[in-house]
């Protein structure tokens, strides 16, 4: 099952929670304090980039009919359309330029180009799944509705199509999002009547037609002759979009490390737990300047859980902060090469295709899925937590997992 115990599976006591709570409030207040113009000419100059790479691609393509102009076009397109969604749109939309008071980037007026309607988005990524991070049957997220990625959900016949799932969310993952403020798991268990989800869906409805209007329509008309191959052009640029933002967003919530848990875990969560919670449930990916940038800065996803309205430009700085709490608490920080978060993500969506009889490892203690129940069998071994008091190290949770790995207690 997923974590009950935030206090026992970090090995960490009421003090010490309290102490990093305030060591992570300090983080935000000196990242409010210190914004300002330099911050202002990096949201302007990203917004900058992106029309440029948008309108480059948009020329380009009206001469669509030759294959090196539709490759550039295409490129040019899909670039944008990356950085549109990722750096702009989601965190735009997360408030984190608010602070300008300027109304182009502010998230009561930004409207993306994406299939979802932007007060929807809002709704169920900025308050459902930014208030419930992985909390099962409270995050909406955690598979999305249609895919079983943790032990805790109970397995059905359809999971069989885990991978099938997968692969067309990816494709089309912008319509998945749209699809997503529908809560289809509340529909099927009678949560959510079909009026309701009706109701939703021609706000969506007019929002798809839009959008289709605009890559599949009007640009298309407008290279004349050569509006078949444009119109490719607009939906291969959407496809490469849709599969990096799926990417990344599969990269920080579902690898080994990303932690779940209960309603009953939340339900007794104070701030600082909330903290806590975020940082144990999500995952890193080690990425340069331009891959932070091409991600909207979500490479550092344990950093945007944890401050999701501060600017993300200012998340490798507080990731560094945050790596030295990590340090000092003993707690793991969980990061990887892209392809390999990925890799982890996609064995897990593989391996959950199939019913719990007929994998290893206990609903505790898999890569997948963890509690606090994990560490019993540390019991009477040799190893005491807390503060070394000759060192002034702390031994937590990361010697306690190292600890299960050296005993081979925790199945491969």
């Amino acid at each position: 099952m997923a974590i009950t115990d935030i206090d026992a599976y970090a090995h960490l006591t009421d003090a010490d929670i309290e102490i990093l709570g305030a060591e992570f409030d300090a983080i935000r207040r000196d990242i409010e304090a210190a914004r300002g113009e330099e911050d202002a000419r990096y949201i302007r100059r990203a917004i900058t980039i992106q029309r440029s790479l948008v309108a480059g691609g948009r020329v380009v393509l009206l001469f669509s009919n030759r294959r090196p102009l539709w490759l550039l076009g295409t490129a040019l397109l899909g670039a944008g359309k990356i950085i549109e969604n990722m750096e702009l749109g989601h965190n735009v939309m997360h408030g984190q330029w608010d602070w300008l008071n300027d109304p182009e980037v502010h998230s009561t007026t930004w409207e993306w180009d994406n299939t979802c309607p932007s007060v929807q988005w809002k709704h169920s990524h900025n308050f459902v799944h930014h208030k419930f991070t992985n909390v099962i049957g409270m995050d909406d997220d955690v598979g999305y509705g249609i895919l079983r990625v943790t032990r805790d959900q109970e397995w059905e016949l359809r999971h069989l199509g885990n991978p099938i799932y997968n692969f067309l969310l990816g494709t089309f993952f912008e319509v998945g999002v749209a699809l997503h403020h529908l809560e289809t798991e509340k529909l099927r268990n009678k949560e959510k009547t079909y009026a309701q989800a009706a109701k939703d869906m021609r706000l969506v409805g007019k929002k798809v037609g839009k959008q289709a209007a605009k890559d599949y329509l009007i640009f298309p008309a407008l290279s004349l002759k050569n509006w078949r191959s444009t119109l490719t052009a607009n939906f291969t640029a959407n496809i490469i979009r849709n599969y990096w933002a799926y990417m990344v967003i599969f990269c920080g919530h579902f690898p080994d490390g990303a932690e779940k848990f209960t309603a009953e875990e939340f339900e007794n969560e104070d701030q600082a737990r909330w903290y806590l919670r975020q940082m144990l449930g999500s995952a890193n990916f080690t990425a340069g300047p331009l891959m932070r940038f091409m991600s909207g800065n979500l490479s550092h996803q344990i950093e945007h859980h944890m401050y999701p309205d501060l600017p993300s430009n200012r998340y490798e700085e507080i990731g560094v902060r945050v790596r030295l709490l990590c340090e000092k608490y003993d707690l793991p920080y969980t990061t990887g090469s892209i392809l390999r978060q990925y890799a982890l993500t996609f064995r897990t969506i593989l391996k959950l295709s199939l019913p719990n009889s007929m994998l290893k490892a206990t609903s505790d203690d898999a890569p997948e899925t963890s509690s606090e129940l994990r560490f019993d069998v540390l019991e009477g071994m040799s190893i005491e937590f807390g503060v070394d008091p000759d060192t002034g190290k702390r031994k937590g949770l990361r010697t306690a997992l190292k600890a299960l790995r050296t005993a081979q207690v925790r199945p491969a």
